[in-house]
């Protein structure tokens, strides 16, 4: 294998690409759009909502009628019904902690990029005893657009100190892939939300379902 072709760092989106947790974050939306007189369906959330921020989300909902403070409070109105529905189920991926420990004796650098709120994804990580397991994390306040746009991944590769090419970004859905291929990374989909089909159209180069057994040439990039 070139030197080109093997991976320096790696990038991972946190909801249902570390944790399996999508279904409770579209049980929020639903929920939570319910309250506010919206008819938010799963697809809907599926389709237009992942990877973006919760400005972007809202913004979709409302346009700009809302003020700052509004988006705000009902931003973390929303997640705190995630962060109460998901809190006895919080679990990592299968494979995950024995492969982000493989990454880290190979010297292969690890960031976060992930459309989710600070307090989230502090909540999340701390949950699951990864708080000091990345390298750097990024979160949308370091960005002005959220997925499907590059930013946040050229925002990780930047904190890393890495060219995106020498990043394999880890994803789950059509938005976040697409964001990762515009931003120049090769990509593996996990299919904890979404068909293996629709991201490999979406630019994935690999469609794993956990990461007990990756496969050969993407294990070997990062060996």
């Amino acid at each position: 294998m070139t030197t080109s072709e093997s991976a320096q760092g790696a990038v991972f989106d946190l909801d249902g690409t570390l944790v399996d947790n999508m279904r409770f974050h579209i049980d929020a939306w639903v929920s939570y759009g319910a309250s506010l007189g919206f008819s938010i369906t799963r697809e809907m959330v599926e389709r237009d909502f992942a990877g973006k921020r919760n400005e972007e989300i809202f913004g979709q909902l409302f346009g700009a009628s809302l003020s700052a403070a509004d988006l705000d409070r009902m931003a973390e109105e929303k997640e705190a019904v995630y962060r109460d529905l998901y809190a006895p189920h919080v679990a990592p991926v299968d494979g995950l902690i024995p492969f982000l420990d493989a990454l880290k004796r190979r010297g292969i650098r690890a960031a976060v990029a992930t459309s989710a709120p600070a307090r989230n994804r502090v909540w999340l990580l701390e949950r699951l005893g990864l708080a000091g397991s990345f390298d750097r994390v990024v979160g949308p306040e370091s960005v002005r657009r959220g997925k499907p746009f590059p930013d946040i991944f050229l925002a990780a590769a930047r904190a890393l100190e890495l060219p995106p090419a020498a990043c394999i970004a880890f994803e789950d859905a059509v938005n976040g892939v697409t964001s990762a291929v515009r931003a120049g990374m090769r990509v593996a989909a996990l299919t904890t939300m979404t068909s293996a089909e629709a991201l490999r159209q979406a630019g994935a180069r690999w469609v794993l379902p956990d990461y007990r057994a990756l496969p050969a040439d993407l294990a070997e990039m990062l060996g």
